[in-house]
Order: structure tokens, then C-alpha cells, then sequence
């Protein structure tokens, strides 16, 4: 007679149950994933098929709570090479069905695996589409996972959520950045130096401005202008990152700076509402965010479609039908999103400055927004040609 095969430490997990609280009373059952107990977040959902390794891992995550809307999660486990950051960020986990066999010839362990030793609490086993519908209905909200002996009355599980602090006012961007300035250097010849503020950075970002000869003095998010231009940079960028851009109010005036001074600027998703704000825009929160890796935008500067990496829950108020009169000169909306016209990128015509609400470094994909940091390039090498002469340039 065969001997029944040992209980695994994730057919353990499968039999603790766990529960999902929303903020509006609304509760999902299913089973433990990852670590147990329980974690408090912004429950918010991510459309991509794959790339859950470095949705994990991107800061802006910080406290929220991302349900895959794609049924099944972990098939590929996890490896040491795409992490996009030093640690995991996301505040709990929601999929519906676990992979039960990680496979990939990169892989070192498994999902849950890492989920357990980085202690992110998750939960397995629910209805996603119906989640991810409620949300798109109701808006993203507050949310609580609780497992094992977290576990308690409903009523009480869902006090505690209503007890939770909310993303709108949440200053966040200084618990994810580096705290030590440190420098990724250019791959080969180098041709620019850039200061990039870090407001939640992910790797992947300065490594593709690396591929292209720049040299990249990462900062920490709280430097200073003085800061910056210790570095005696060719270009300022401003990185993605977490929270309330209304919080944001040093970072603002920093870039207000570096718009006076006519440097080179680029800004990424938090750093594109960094510098809506900067130009005298408003910023606002949307019902439910923009959150995968398939999300459609038209660069209106070239009238091109692209499929593009998204992470944002806040965007920049700024009239779509015409250029905006600034503090700082012209500015026109240059990307907009093609589901629902959302602000998703601003193009300065008098200051060399530019910013996008996505993510051009796409990890993990796609690809179709690598040009814009070729466009940084080019505005770093314009010397004294500004920016509206390289956009006409670009139309023609």
C-alpha cells in the first residue's frame, strides 16, 4: 500500500480560512495565501496577464491591497532578477486561483513561498470578477485580509477597516525612497548626467536611461535643489511613487525650481502630477485608478496608439481641448488615455520639460513607450533649443 504523500506547508495554508472586508460591508470567503493574519490597504485591481513578480515589488503600491483580475497567479514562481525594488510593497494580495506548480527555468521558489517569508498576508479561493466589478462600481476602498486567528465577527473585522487610514492625504513617498544618494552608472560611453528625485523609483527606470549613456544620480525624495544641482545634472527626472500628490507640496517646489532654471525635466506617474501641480495644475482621485500592463493612450504629438504600463490612482486636471497659459509658459496635454480621456501625459512649449502618468521602462511590458526616455535624450542635447522646437521638430 502507497503511503499518502506529506501535507505541504501550502495544503496547510489551503485549509485556514481567511476573509476580504471592504470599507462599504461588502466581505469575499476563501482560503490563506501567503502569510497569515491580517493587513489593511486600498483594495485596487491590476489587468495584467502577467508580470505579478514586479507589481509586487513596485513601490507605488505601498499600502494598497491588488487583486489579479487574471484567474491564475504563480505559475512562474519567483526568481532573484526581476524584483523592482528591495522588498515587497503591496500591502495584501487577493488571486483566485493559486498556481499549484511554479515553472519556469528561472524560478527559485514559489509565489506563496516569498509572500510567506516577506509576511504579506493574502487570500485565495474568491470571486475576482465579481471584485473587481464591485470596485468599478463603487470605487476603490479601504479593505482588510484576515486569516487564521485574525479571524473574528464580521462586524468587528469591518470596524476596524472603517478605522483604517485612507489614500487620499497619505504622504507616502518618503517611506519608499532610498534614504542614501546613490549612482547607477551608464552602460558604456558616458553622455549625460541626470539627477532622479526617488519617489518610489522602480530598478528598471534608471536602468534604461543607463542603456542609454546617461550616468544616474538616484536622491532621496526629501533632497533639496541644492541637492540636485550638486550633481551638476544635464537633466532632472522625477520618479513614480505612492500617495496623495497633494501631499506633495516640497517636491512641488522643487520642480518649480528646476523649471525656472530651464534644466531638462522628465516626470513618471507621480512625477507627471508633481509637475501638473508645478505649472499651477490641480490633481485629483480617480473611482477606481488605472492599474495593468494593457492600457491604451494616444501620444496626441504624433497621433500614435500605444499599449503602455499603468500603476495610478491620482491624475492631473488639465483641459484637454486646449494649451493651457502657466506660470512657466505654454503647456499642452501630450498623451491622454483612450478608455476615458484621462490626463495621461503634459508637454511644456516654452521650459524643456515633459512627464507621463505610466510607466515607459515597462517591466514587465510592453515596450511600445521605451521612445520617451530617446526623447529625454533628445531635450538633454538640444543645449539651448527648447522644447516646443523639438515637438515641431517630432510632428514633422
Amino acid at each position: 500500500m502507497t503511503a499518502p504523500a506529506p501535507t505541504t506547508q501550502r495544503q496547510r495554508r489551503d485549509r485556514v480560512p481567511a476573509v476580504l472586508v471592504l470599507e462599504d460591508g461588502r466581505t469575499f470567503r476563501g482560503q490563506a495565501y501567503g502569510a497569515i493574519g491580517e493587513t489593511f490597504g486600498e483594495a485596487v485591481f491590476n489587468t495584467g496577464m502577467s508580470g505579478y513578480q514586479e507589481t509586487l515589488t513596485d513601490p507605488s503600491y505601498h499600502r494598497q491591497v491588488v487583486a489579479m483580475t487574471a484567474p491564475q497567479i504563480g505559475n512562474t514562481g519567483w526568481n532573484d532578477q526581476d524584483d523592482e525594488s528591495r522588498r515587497i510593497w503591496v500591502a495584501g494580495f487577493i488571486v483566485r486561483d493559486p498556481a499549484r506548480v511554479a515553472s519556469n527555468w528561472r524560478s527559485r521558489r514559489s509565489l506563496d513561498e516569498e509572500l510567506v517569508n516577506q509576511g504579506v498576508v493574502g487570500i485565495s479561493g474568491i470571486d475576482t470578477r465579481a471584485l473587481t466589478r464591485h470596485l468599478r462600481e463603487r470605487g476603490a476602498m479601504r479593505c482588510g485580509i484576515f486569516s487564521g486567528p485574525a479571524l473574528a465577527d464580521d462586524t468587528a473585522l469591518l470596524a476596524r477597516v472603517q478605522q483604517s487610514p485612507e489614500m487620499k492625504g497619505a504622504d507616502l513617498c518618503p517611506e519608499v525612497a532610498t534614504t542614501e544618494a546613490y549612482v547607477v552608472p551608464a552602460v558604456g560611453e558616458k553622455r549625460f548626467t541626470v539627477a532622479a528625485l526617488d519617489l518610489g523609483i522602480k530598478a528598471m527606470t534608471p536602468q534604461r536611461m543607463a542603456e542609454r549613456g546617461i550616468e544616474v544620480h538616484v536622491l532621496p525624495a526629501n533632497s533639496t535643489l541644492e541637492d540636485i544641482y550638486a550633481v551638476d545634472p544635464d537633466g532632472v527626472f522625477f520618479s513614480n511613487g505612492p500617495g496623495d500628490p497633494a501631499t506633495a507640496d516640497h517636491q512641488v517646489a522643487v520642480a518649480q525650481g528646476v523649471l525656472e532654471r530651464r534644466t531638462p525635466f522628465f516626470g513618471i506617474c507621480f512625477g507627471n502630477q508633481i509637475l501638473g501641480r508645478a505649472l499651477g495644475f490641480g490633481t485629483y482621485k480617480l473611482k477606481y485608478g488605472h492599474r495593468g500592463i494593457n492600457q491604451p493612450v494616444q501620444d496626441r504629438t504624433t497621433g500614435k496608439v500605444e499599449v503602455t504600463a499603468h500603476n495610478h490612482g491620482f491624475a492631473v486636471n488639465a483641459p484637454l481641448d486646449k494649451v493651457s497659459d502657466t506660470p512657466f509658459g505654454r503647456v499642452e496635454v501630450s498623451h491622454v488615455c483612450l478608455n476615458d480621456d484621462v490626463v495621461e501625459g503634459l508637454q511644456a512649449l516654452d521650459v524643456p520639460a515633459f512627464s507621463v502618468q505610466y510607466h515607459p521602462e515597462a517591466a514587465a511590458g510592453p515596450h511600445d513607450a521605451a521612445y520617451l526616455f530617446d526623447r529625454f535624450v533628445e531635450l538633454m542635447r538640444g543645449d539651448d533649443k527648447n522644447s516646443v522646437e523639438l515637438m515641431e521638430g517630432q510632428r514633422a
